[in-house]
Protein backbone atom coordinates (compact mmCIF):
# COMPACT_ATOMS: atom_id res chain seq x y z
CA UNK A 1 0.00 0.00 0.00
CA UNK A 2 2.70 2.49 0.41
CA UNK A 3 4.36 1.91 -2.27
CA UNK A 4 1.29 2.04 -4.43
CA UNK A 5 0.38 5.37 -2.61
CA UNK A 6 3.73 6.62 -3.27
CA UNK A 7 2.75 6.00 -6.60
CA UNK A 8 -0.10 8.08 -6.93
CA UNK A 9 1.36 11.47 -5.55
CA UNK A 10 4.09 11.76 -8.24
CA UNK A 11 2.65 13.42 -11.13
CA UNK A 12 3.33 10.94 -14.30
CA UNK A 13 7.12 10.24 -13.73
CA UNK A 14 7.13 7.12 -11.13
CA UNK A 15 7.52 3.59 -12.69
CA UNK A 16 6.04 0.59 -10.95
CA UNK A 17 7.35 -2.91 -11.13
CA UNK A 18 4.42 -5.75 -12.19
CA UNK A 19 4.67 -9.14 -10.08
CA UNK A 20 1.52 -11.58 -10.62
CA UNK A 21 -0.55 -8.86 -12.06
CA UNK A 22 -0.08 -6.93 -9.47
CA UNK A 23 1.78 -3.72 -9.02
CA UNK A 24 4.60 -4.07 -5.95
CA UNK A 25 8.08 -2.10 -5.07
CA UNK A 26 9.22 1.14 -4.72
CA UNK A 27 8.57 3.40 -7.01
CA UNK A 28 11.23 5.21 -9.42
CA UNK A 29 12.52 7.08 -12.27
CA UNK A 30 11.61 5.61 -15.55
CA UNK A 31 14.11 4.85 -18.02
CA UNK A 32 15.08 8.60 -20.68
CA UNK A 33 12.35 7.45 -23.49
CA UNK A 34 9.97 6.22 -21.06
CA UNK A 35 6.75 7.31 -19.22
CA UNK A 36 4.11 6.49 -17.21
CA UNK A 37 0.47 5.50 -18.45
CA UNK A 38 -2.37 5.62 -16.45
CA UNK A 39 -1.60 2.86 -14.02
CA UNK A 40 1.79 4.17 -13.25
CA UNK A 41 4.15 1.98 -15.06
CA UNK A 42 6.61 2.94 -17.32
CA UNK A 43 5.71 2.47 -21.30
CA UNK A 44 8.00 3.11 -23.80
CA UNK A 45 7.19 6.21 -26.15
CA UNK A 46 7.01 4.58 -29.55
CA UNK A 47 4.06 7.37 -31.44
CA UNK A 48 5.48 10.19 -33.80
CA UNK A 49 5.62 13.80 -32.61
CA UNK A 50 2.81 15.50 -33.59
CA UNK A 51 2.04 18.74 -36.25
CA UNK A 52 2.42 21.15 -33.09
CA UNK A 53 5.69 19.02 -31.82
CA UNK A 54 7.63 19.63 -34.91
CA UNK A 55 6.76 23.43 -35.13
CA UNK A 56 8.12 23.98 -31.93
CA UNK A 57 11.23 22.40 -32.90
CA UNK A 58 11.12 24.33 -36.16
CA UNK A 59 10.51 27.58 -34.11
CA UNK A 60 13.46 26.56 -31.61
CA UNK A 61 15.81 25.79 -34.82
CA UNK A 62 15.18 28.61 -36.02
CA UNK A 63 16.40 31.03 -33.36
CA UNK A 64 19.93 30.67 -33.85
CA UNK A 65 19.52 31.36 -37.34
CA UNK A 66 18.05 34.22 -37.45
CA UNK A 67 20.26 35.66 -34.42
CA UNK A 68 23.16 34.49 -37.09
CA UNK A 69 21.34 36.65 -39.60
CA UNK A 70 20.72 39.47 -37.71
CA UNK A 71 23.96 39.98 -36.48
CA UNK A 72 25.78 39.06 -39.83
CA UNK A 73 23.36 41.85 -41.33
CA UNK A 74 24.30 44.12 -38.76
CA UNK A 75 28.09 43.75 -38.93
CA UNK A 76 28.46 43.62 -42.07
CA UNK A 77 26.18 47.10 -43.37
CA UNK A 78 27.12 47.96 -46.79
CA UNK A 79 30.78 47.47 -46.36
CA UNK A 80 31.14 44.46 -47.40
CA UNK A 81 29.79 42.03 -50.18
CA UNK A 82 30.42 38.94 -48.24
CA UNK A 83 27.43 39.03 -46.23
CA UNK A 84 25.34 36.68 -48.40
CA UNK A 85 28.53 33.84 -48.37
CA UNK A 86 28.11 34.68 -44.30
CA UNK A 87 23.85 34.09 -44.59
CA UNK A 88 24.28 30.84 -46.31
CA UNK A 89 26.81 29.37 -44.21
CA UNK A 90 24.97 30.10 -41.30
CA UNK A 91 21.94 28.05 -43.08
CA UNK A 92 24.37 25.48 -44.11
CA UNK A 93 25.30 25.21 -40.30
CA UNK A 94 21.95 25.38 -38.76
CA UNK A 95 20.69 22.17 -41.41
CA UNK A 96 23.46 19.96 -41.09
CA UNK A 97 23.15 20.50 -37.40
CA UNK A 98 19.39 19.44 -37.25
CA UNK A 99 20.11 16.86 -39.66
CA UNK A 100 23.02 15.19 -37.06
CA UNK A 101 20.87 15.87 -34.37
CA UNK A 102 17.86 13.72 -35.96
CA UNK A 103 20.77 11.34 -36.19
CA UNK A 104 21.80 10.86 -33.07
CA UNK A 105 18.51 10.74 -31.35
CA UNK A 106 16.50 7.49 -30.95
CA UNK A 107 15.96 5.86 -33.08
CA UNK A 108 19.93 6.16 -33.90
CA UNK A 109 20.79 6.62 -37.76
CA UNK A 110 17.29 7.60 -38.64
CA UNK A 111 16.09 11.05 -39.82
CA UNK A 112 12.76 10.43 -37.57
CA UNK A 113 12.43 10.66 -33.77
CA UNK A 114 9.51 8.98 -31.59
CA UNK A 115 8.22 11.09 -28.86
CA UNK A 116 6.25 11.07 -25.61
CA UNK A 117 3.09 13.42 -26.06
CA UNK A 118 3.11 16.17 -24.15
CA UNK A 119 0.42 16.37 -21.46
CA UNK A 120 0.55 19.36 -19.41
CA UNK A 121 2.71 21.88 -18.72
CA UNK A 122 4.06 19.81 -15.67
CA UNK A 123 5.27 17.51 -17.84
CA UNK A 124 8.12 19.93 -18.47
CA UNK A 125 9.00 20.85 -15.09
CA UNK A 126 9.14 16.70 -13.31
CA UNK A 127 12.14 18.36 -11.31
CA UNK A 128 9.25 20.20 -9.35
CA UNK A 129 7.64 17.48 -8.37
CA UNK A 130 9.27 15.45 -6.25
CA UNK A 131 7.41 13.98 -3.58
CA UNK A 132 7.84 13.50 -0.02
CA UNK A 133 5.35 10.76 1.20
CA UNK A 134 6.66 10.41 4.53
CA UNK A 135 7.21 14.54 4.46
CA UNK A 136 10.93 13.51 5.76
CA UNK A 137 12.19 11.39 2.90
CA UNK A 138 12.58 13.08 -1.09
CA UNK A 139 11.89 11.20 -3.84
CA UNK A 140 14.23 12.42 -6.77
CA UNK A 141 12.58 11.93 -9.68
CA UNK A 142 13.92 14.33 -12.13
CA UNK A 143 12.69 12.65 -15.94
CA UNK A 144 12.37 13.85 -19.47
CA UNK A 145 8.36 13.16 -19.66
CA UNK A 146 8.41 15.40 -22.89
CA UNK A 147 11.22 13.19 -24.37
CA UNK A 148 12.61 14.13 -26.30
CA UNK A 149 11.49 17.89 -27.08
CA UNK A 150 13.73 19.09 -24.36
CA UNK A 151 17.13 17.67 -24.40
CA UNK A 152 16.50 17.41 -28.37
CA UNK A 153 17.07 21.56 -28.48
CA UNK A 154 19.95 21.57 -26.43
CA UNK A 155 21.84 19.07 -28.14
CA UNK A 156 20.65 20.83 -31.39
CA UNK A 157 22.77 24.27 -29.99
CA UNK A 158 25.46 22.29 -29.41
CA UNK A 159 25.48 21.22 -32.65
CA UNK A 160 25.37 24.76 -34.24
CA UNK A 161 27.74 26.03 -32.13
CA UNK A 162 30.45 23.32 -32.90
CA UNK A 163 29.86 23.55 -36.41
CA UNK A 164 30.27 27.60 -36.38
CA UNK A 165 33.90 27.59 -34.70
CA UNK A 166 34.74 25.18 -37.29
CA UNK A 167 33.40 26.84 -40.38
CA UNK A 168 32.86 30.14 -39.92
CA UNK A 169 36.15 31.44 -38.76
CA UNK A 170 37.55 30.49 -41.56
CA UNK A 171 35.33 31.65 -44.49
CA UNK A 172 35.28 35.29 -42.48
CA UNK A 173 38.58 35.10 -42.86
CA UNK A 174 39.19 34.54 -46.52
CA UNK A 175 36.05 36.40 -47.76
CA UNK A 176 35.49 39.35 -45.45
CA UNK A 177 38.09 41.71 -47.00
CA UNK A 178 35.94 44.66 -46.88
CA UNK A 179 35.59 44.75 -42.78
CA UNK A 180 38.80 46.05 -40.18
CA UNK A 181 40.07 43.00 -38.70
CA UNK A 182 38.15 43.66 -35.64
CA UNK A 183 35.02 43.63 -36.96
CA UNK A 184 35.02 40.75 -38.82
CA UNK A 185 34.64 38.84 -36.59
CA UNK A 186 31.89 40.06 -34.65
CA UNK A 187 28.87 38.12 -35.91
CA UNK A 188 30.78 34.97 -34.40
CA UNK A 189 31.45 36.99 -31.28
CA UNK A 190 27.81 37.61 -30.93
CA UNK A 191 27.08 34.22 -31.86
CA UNK A 192 29.08 32.99 -28.60
CA UNK A 193 27.00 35.45 -26.31
CA UNK A 194 23.38 34.12 -27.76
CA UNK A 195 23.75 30.44 -27.91
CA UNK A 196 24.02 30.76 -23.67
CA UNK A 197 21.05 32.51 -23.37
CA UNK A 198 19.58 30.49 -25.59
CA UNK A 199 20.32 27.74 -24.13
CA UNK A 200 18.91 28.65 -20.67
CA UNK A 201 15.86 30.14 -22.21
CA UNK A 202 15.43 26.12 -23.57
CA UNK A 203 16.64 24.91 -19.99
CA UNK A 204 14.52 27.61 -17.62
CA UNK A 205 10.92 28.19 -20.27
CA UNK A 206 10.83 25.18 -22.40
CA UNK A 207 7.55 24.57 -21.54
CA UNK A 208 6.30 27.98 -21.62
CA UNK A 209 7.65 28.20 -25.12
CA UNK A 210 6.38 25.30 -26.24
CA UNK A 211 2.92 27.02 -25.53
CA UNK A 212 3.65 30.84 -26.49
CA UNK A 213 5.64 30.05 -29.32
CA UNK A 214 3.33 30.76 -32.07
CA UNK A 215 1.99 34.01 -30.44
CA UNK A 216 5.40 35.00 -29.70
CA UNK A 217 6.09 34.67 -33.28
CA UNK A 218 2.85 36.81 -34.75
CA UNK A 219 3.30 39.42 -32.44
CA UNK A 220 7.53 40.12 -33.03
CA UNK A 221 7.24 39.18 -36.94
CA UNK A 222 4.47 42.37 -36.76
CA UNK A 223 6.35 44.96 -34.42
CA UNK A 224 9.66 43.40 -36.52
CA UNK A 225 8.32 44.50 -39.81
CA UNK A 226 6.89 47.85 -39.04
CA UNK A 227 10.04 48.84 -37.95
CA UNK A 228 11.76 47.69 -40.85
CA UNK A 229 9.55 49.46 -43.35
CA UNK A 230 9.34 52.36 -40.93
CA UNK A 231 13.00 52.43 -40.83
CA UNK A 232 13.60 52.02 -45.19
CA UNK A 233 11.01 55.01 -45.48
CA UNK A 234 9.03 52.37 -46.96
CA UNK A 235 5.23 54.14 -47.63
CA UNK A 236 4.52 53.35 -51.10
CA UNK A 237 4.49 49.82 -53.22
CA UNK A 238 7.09 51.65 -55.32
CA UNK A 239 8.82 52.22 -52.61
CA UNK A 240 8.49 48.80 -51.41
CA UNK A 241 9.44 47.07 -54.89
CA UNK A 242 12.59 49.46 -55.76
CA UNK A 243 15.05 47.05 -53.77
CA UNK A 244 14.99 43.49 -54.22
CA UNK A 245 15.80 43.36 -49.86
CA UNK A 246 12.99 44.97 -49.20
CA UNK A 247 11.05 42.09 -50.89
CA UNK A 248 13.26 39.30 -49.69
CA UNK A 249 12.54 41.12 -45.71
CA UNK A 250 8.67 41.03 -46.81
CA UNK A 251 8.29 37.83 -47.92
CA UNK A 252 10.37 36.56 -44.95
CA UNK A 253 7.87 38.04 -42.66
CA UNK A 254 4.87 36.80 -44.70
CA UNK A 255 6.59 32.99 -44.15
CA UNK A 256 6.64 33.63 -40.56
CA UNK A 257 2.83 35.35 -40.39
CA UNK A 258 1.87 31.92 -41.91
CA UNK A 259 3.89 29.57 -39.31
CA UNK A 260 2.62 31.52 -36.46
CA UNK A 261 -1.00 31.30 -37.63
CA UNK A 262 -0.14 27.47 -38.92
CA UNK A 263 0.80 26.38 -34.88
CA UNK A 264 -2.06 28.88 -33.21
CA UNK A 265 -4.63 26.93 -35.49
CA UNK A 266 -2.83 23.35 -35.56
CA UNK A 267 -4.80 22.62 -38.86
CA UNK A 268 -7.21 20.97 -36.75
CA UNK A 269 -9.73 21.76 -39.36
CA UNK A 270 -8.22 22.22 -42.97
CA UNK A 271 -11.62 24.09 -44.29
CA UNK A 272 -11.41 26.16 -41.89
CA UNK A 273 -8.03 27.12 -40.97
CA UNK A 274 -6.96 27.70 -44.41
CA UNK A 275 -8.52 30.49 -45.62
CA UNK A 276 -6.20 32.05 -42.16
CA UNK A 277 -3.43 32.08 -44.31
CA UNK A 278 -5.28 35.16 -46.54
CA UNK A 279 -4.55 37.26 -42.97
CA UNK A 280 -0.48 36.91 -44.27
CA UNK A 281 -0.55 39.84 -46.50
CA UNK A 282 -2.84 42.59 -44.02
CA UNK A 283 -0.68 43.57 -41.83
CA UNK A 284 1.55 45.28 -45.11
CA UNK A 285 -0.96 46.09 -46.76
CA UNK A 286 -2.46 48.01 -43.65
CA UNK A 287 0.90 49.69 -43.28
CA UNK A 288 1.09 50.91 -46.82
CA UNK A 289 -2.23 51.76 -47.24
CA UNK A 290 -2.30 53.83 -44.02
CA UNK A 291 1.38 55.20 -44.03
CA UNK A 292 0.82 58.23 -45.89
CA UNK A 293 -1.38 59.55 -42.89
CA UNK A 294 0.86 58.81 -39.97
CA UNK A 295 4.21 60.84 -41.73
CA UNK A 296 5.82 62.74 -39.04
CA UNK A 297 5.93 66.03 -40.85
CA UNK A 298 2.45 65.93 -42.60
CA UNK A 299 0.96 65.71 -39.14
CA UNK A 300 3.26 68.72 -38.08
CA UNK A 301 2.32 70.72 -40.73
CA UNK A 302 -1.41 70.13 -40.26
CA UNK A 303 -0.68 70.99 -37.00
CA UNK A 304 0.86 74.43 -37.73
CA UNK A 305 -2.01 75.53 -40.22
CA UNK A 306 -4.74 74.53 -37.75
CA UNK A 307 -6.19 71.93 -38.82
Amino acid sequence: MMAVAMISTCPGIYCGKTINGSLEGECGVCPRGERTNLQKICEKCTESPELYDWLYLGFMAMLPLVLHWFFIEWYSGKKSSSALFQHITALLECSAAAIVTLLVNDPVGRLSIRSCRVQMLSDWYTMLYNPSPDYVTTLHCTQEAVFPLYTIVLIYYAFCLVLMMLLRPLLVKKIACGLGKSDRFKSIYAALYFFPILTVLQAVGGGLLYYAFPYIILVLSLITLAVYMSASEIQSFKNLIAKKKRLVVLFSHWLLHAYGIISISRLDKLEQDLPLLALVPGPALFYLLTAKFTEPNRILSEGGNGH
